[in-house]
């Protein structure tokens, strides 16, 4: 029996360890498994209500490592997991996207010799200012399997010079939760709870550093948000970092102050999910909105300047804006007007990914 341990510790893992876990346990008599939660995202409405929300079983181990810069945040995690490998000896560690937890766990595992599994791997922005882009491409060249969301995935890690024996292509994880919970994301009444009407606002978030920590891009986000509201209601839950700078900078009275704009706070996966859904288009800096906006067929406009997901461009709903104003209300001018693409559902992104890893793992 092998012994595998997940790791999971941010928000944007929750929905990716999911079908893991649910896959894991048809194989029980294959797989011993442990799931470490390090608590780098420590708050209740940014971490337990997913695991409420995506029925994810209690971790067996739990870090509680909190917040820090990166470089506090990273050696904590490290510390502390090094104590769980050398206690449990695992035969491999799965960690999944590009967060802290991610690039620390894979460290610590490459440099005890155990083999890494790093599931979303191959993912470029090509901008390394991103720290998740640093994450990403450290975990991979310590990974020994690499299993790719998206196709571009493939071509990165071939120019990377990775063996393509470590290289699986299996779609992308996120989605098999999206289309797993299709039936209680349509029952949420969130909508209605805020007193919305379906395709009659939009959902913004926005978390980035490059958006979020100076005034000046605080300033131009507000400008673009008083032009935005005088066409459609604007929703925001708003994430806790945000929060922070939005008051450290002296911004919250101008965002409260703001016509047709309800900022509210950070929502479970369902309710969220349902609120995107019913929404005319999405405005955001994170990855993987512009994934599920693509399988929902919602326009999405990314105020990034680059993509580590270029299918949800190329073949999805997706639009980059950066902050060019003119730009997005071009964008948004188009899709009142019922002028926007609804894209297609990129290759694999089926809801057997989960399946397909399990898979892979037992035949090694």
């Amino acid at each position: 029996m092998k012994k595998v341990i997940i790791v999971a510790g941010a928000r944007p893992n929750f929905m990716k360890i999911a079908p893991l876990m649910k896959e894991f346990n048809k194989h029980r008599n294959s797989f011993k498994v442990n799931l470490v939660h390090t608590g780098q995202h420590y708050d209740y409405k940014m971490s337990e209500v997913f695991f409420q929300n995506l029925n994810i079983p209690k971790p067996d181990i739990y870090l509680n490592v909190g917040s820090g810069s990166h470089a506090v945040q990273t050696s904590t995690i490290m510390t502390a997991f090094e104590k769980v490998v050398l206690r449990e000896k695992p035969d491999l560690v799965i960690v999944v996207g590009d967060v802290n937890s991610t690039v620390a766990c894979s460290l610590v595992a490459s440099k005890m010799n155990v083999k890494v599994a790093h599931v979303e791997a191959g993912l470029r922005s090509f901008d390394r200012t991103m720290p998740e882009e640093i994450n990403r491409i450290v975990t991979d060249s310590l990974s020994d399997f690499l299993f790719v969301s998206e196709k571009s995935g493939l071509k990165n890690l071939n120019t990377e010079g990775v063996h393509a024996e470590k290289v699986h292509f299996v779609g992308n994880i996120m989605i098999d939760t999206l289309l797993a919970n299709r039936t209680v994301i349509n029952k949420s009444g969130i909508v209605n709870k805020l007193n919305l009407m379906k395709k009659k606002y939009c959902v913004m978030t926005l978390h980035r550093p490059s958006n979020v920590d100076s005034k000046e891009s605080l300033s131009e986000i507000i400008d673009i948000l008083e032009t935005i509201a005088q066409k459609v209601q604007i929703i925001y839950p708003v994430h806790p970092r945000t929060l922070k700078m939005i008051k450290l900078h002296g911004f919250l009275k101008k965002f409260q102050g703001l016509n047709r704009f309800i900022m509210i706070d950070p929502l479970g996966y369902v309710d969220f999910i349902k609120l995107v859904k019913d929404s005319l288009f999405v405005l955001t800096d994170s990855g993987g909105i512009q994934e599920e906006t693509t399988v929902l067929h919602i326009p999405c406009l990314t105020m990034r300047e680059n993509t580590e997901r270029p299918v949800t461009v190329s073949k999805g709903s997706n639009y980059l804006v950066g902050r060019e104003h003119k730009k997005i209300m071009r964008h948004v001018h188009n899709i009142l007007n019922g002028d926007s693409k609804k894209g297609s559902i990129p290759e694999l992104w089926d809801g057997k990914t989960a399946k397909r890893i399990v898979t892979i793992l037992s035949n090694k």
